[in-house]
């Protein structure tokens, strides 16, 4: 909705006419099942100092807790036309961990369980004094003084949580009550100075240097300098704060002020932002940046690319973000909810399983394949001649590299080839021992054309066959490194996924943060089970799975 500045400036104008300060004073010297506290009666003493300076004041003493509540209604009736409000309050005070209570004259042994039955929470007196931010104070007076009290409360003032805009000033009763009724009504003064010449006064929330609690007398000279000095220093303290709320209490001060053209114009900018309240809800979270990557890990796990993850909100986060919201019928604002994190980690974590249970299926599909393929090429039980076993262990490599009996294979193909060095003809060895030096396409052939069936002939075919493939390969595996280059995966990091793979039954080798043959293997290994690109490097969506697989069930070779 776009305010009209002019509808707005005359709709403020009228109201200027009809603001007021108000003051609501009320002290309770004797209570009925408790010490009383001689100097709440001070306060009575602060009513004509402030009424002199304009105040309309509400005023009571020793009141039962239902006369507290009623003075705190009419104090709150025209609340929203208060320019400037003093609340004093001055007698017994308790409190809990969460909350404090001012006691009506006739609680008796309250508990944390019957409080808000014996007193007004000063959360409530403060949420009514946030109706006048930048003018509004409260005043807390007690003494030490003798209470029984239940379960859950002790006797004085705990922790508040001050609204914006609001000033809360505590210390002995008495001396609050000269501090209302003498200092208080100073005009050209600012609570801080005022407090600053009090140290047996303690003060907390808004307090500004340079804004006067009370403007000094208007048709001076000095008057008019400081009542613009104090403009100015307000809309200083306004810019600080940089909300809408705080805009508005300036215009609400100054209606026709000097600065009111651009508060207006903040006022429509903040409250024409598109999902504003979205974005303020998220950031009222506070997010951590593990918590981000958590978050775009688990946007990423149920199919919503985030472009990265880095614990950084950008575009391609918020893109996401959109996209998930849209798909689950939910409000499209990129920003999101503590339900909606929820949800998403729920998700997450179903997909998690449900791709657990996919791996650990096509794991068993693949490794009674690997069995049976093992079976017919590689068994001791296969009949056959020493050149027959030996096809059949190549073949078994050739489609299995990392399988089960991958090992196995190898082991016996290198003591096959050993063998058949020590039998083959010393031209034959001296033959092959220069083919496998040069290790080149060229030498092998040239291998094969001297000894066709040589004792290495099928060795030679196999590395032709190899070299054939490296200049694709080679493109590939470089691809796959520099990718992996990119992740810019620390020791600390390398270790655990090392770990993982470990964890997982797939053989890294020594878990050192060091990738080497073994780790690439067993990453081999993890990419095929898992129907990824199959590189034996990672990339960003190996590691995505690797990190949300849980360890059930995963076990193995």
């Amino acid at each position: 909705m776009m305010f009209k500045p002019l509808v707005l400036l005359a709709g403020l104008g009228a109201f200027a006419a009809h603001a007021e300060d108000r003051a609501l004073i009320l002290g309770n010297v004797s209570y009925d099942h408790a010490a009383a506290i001689p100097t709440a009666a001070d306060a009575a003493r602060a009513v004509a100092a402030l009424e002199g300076a304009g105040f309309t004041v509400v005023a009571g003493a020793d009141l039962p807790v239902a006369d507290l509540r009623a003075k705190l209604a009419e104090l709150l009736v025209g609340r929203e036309e208060t320019t400037r409000m003093v609340i004093l309050l001055a007698g017994h005070f308790v409190r809990s961990e969460r909350g404090t209570w001012f006691l009506g004259t006739d609680a008796d042994v309250p508990d944390l369980a019957t409080a808000d039955g014996a007193g007004v929470a000063l959360a409530t007196v403060l949420e009514i004094a946030s109706g006048a931010p930048g003018g509004a104070l409260v005043l807390l007076g007690s003494e030490e003084r003798r209470i029984s009290l239940g379960a859950g409360l002790a006797a004085g003032i705990g922790p508040l949580d001050i609204p914006q805009g609001v000033t809360v000033i505590r210390g002995d009763a008495a001396q609050i009550a000269v501090f209302a009724g003498r200092d208080l009504v100073q005009r050209g003064q600012s609570l801080s100075a005022l407090v600053a010449a009090r140290p047996d006064l303690i003060a907390d929330g808004f307090l500004s240097d340079l804004v006067p609690f009370l403007p000094a007398e208007a048709g001076t000279a000095s008057g008019a300098t400081l009542a613009a000095t104090a403009e100015s220093s307000f809309w200083e303290a306004t810019k600080s704060l940089n909300t809408p709320e705080a805009y508005e209490a300036y215009l609400k001060r100054y209606p026709g002020g000097l600065y009111s053209t651009e508060a207006l114009a903040e006022v429509t900018r903040a409250r024409s932002e598109p999902g504003r309240e979205a974005r303020l809800a998220e950031e009222a979270m506070a997010l951590g940046r593990d918590q981000r990557r958590e978050l775009q890990r688990a946007l990423t796990l149920v199919g919503f690319n985030t472009k990265g993850i880095d614990g950084i909100f950008g575009g391609g986060t918020r893109a996401a973000i959109v996209a998930w919201q849209q798909k689950n019928t939910l409000p499209a604002t990129s920003y999101l909810t503590r339900d909606q994190i929820v949800r998403i980690t729920a998700q997450a974590d179903r997909r998690a399983a449900e791709l657990e249970a996919e791996a650990a299926r096509r794991k068993a599909e693949q490794e009674a394949l690997d069995r049976a393929y093992w079976a017919e090429t590689g068994s001791e039980d296969l009949a056959g001649d020493a050149a027959s076993r030996e096809a059949g262990l190549r073949a078994y490599l050739k489609r299995y590299p990392d399988g089960l009996y991958s090992e196995v294979a190898a082991d016996r193909i290198k003591a096959i080839e050993e063998a058949q060095r020590q039998a083959a003809e010393a031209r034959d060895r001296a033959a092959w021992d220069q083919a496998e030096a040069a290790g080149t396409d060229a030498g092998y052939r040239a291998y094969l054309r001297s000894f066709p069936d040589g004792a290495f002939a099928a060795a030679a075919r196999d590395r032709i066959a190899a070299l054939s493939q490296t200049d694709a390969d080679a493109a590939l595996l470089q691809q796959a490194a520099a990718d992996e280059a990119a992740l810019g995966l620390n020791d600390i990091t390398r270790t655990m996924l090392e770990s993982r793979l470990d964890a997982l039954g797939l053989e890294p080798g020594r878990i050192d943060g060091q990738f080497d043959e073994d780790t690439r293997r067993a990453v081999r290994r993890y990419q095929t089970a898992r129907d990824l690109s199959v590189t034996g490097y990672l990339n960003e969506p190996t590691v995505v799975r690797l990190l949300a697989d849980t360890l059930r069930g995963l076990g193995g070779n």
